[in-house]
């Protein structure tokens, strides 16, 4: 069984009920009954008119459905060591107090400031800097043909 629907209103027509109407450019419209038909032939507005099904469905009335909201996949963390680190290795980073980790860092800083001055001690710098002579200053850009300095 072949259902219809109403151009004007949106109802279902069943067979052989309703008006079929066939306008100068072959278009075909269906009616369920003479009100829609009516309707329709004065020109009205089917969005502004409550009874039809596409005033129901702008204005969301008779929603029987509610729409349920997609649950969003969390994402599952896992623990990974890095390059420099195992696993265990951060974990016991992590376990460590504030204090062990500050008498840490002070022990690095005061190692790396003892080796900066033994490199220094070892590089004996020249008192005085010998002058290379040189030409006249050229710019990079003079360098590679371009024009000279503006």
């Amino acid at each position: 069984m072949k259902v219809e629907i109403d151009s004007f209103s949106g109802y279902r027509i069943y067979p052989s009920k309703g008006k079929l109407f066939v306008r100068g450019d072959s278009k075909v419209f269906r009616f369920s009954g003479s009100k829609s038909a009516s309707l329709f032939l004065q020109r009205k507005n089917p969005r502004k008119i409550a009874w039809t099904q596409v005033y129901r469905r702008m204005h969301k009335k008779g929603l029987t459905e509610e729409v349920t909201k997609r649950k969003s996949r969390k994402t599952v963390k896992h623990q990974r060591g890095i390059v420099g680190a195992d696993l265990a290795a951060i974990a016991a980073k992590r376990n460590q107090t504030a204090a062990v980790r500050e008498q840490q860092r002070l022990a690095a800083i005061a190692k790396a400031k003892s080796e900066k001055k033994e490199r220094e001690s070892k590089k004996a710098k020249p008192a005085v800097r010998q002058s290379i002579p040189s030409g006249p200053k050229v710019s990079k850009q003079q360098m590679k043909g371009g024009k000279a300095g503006r």
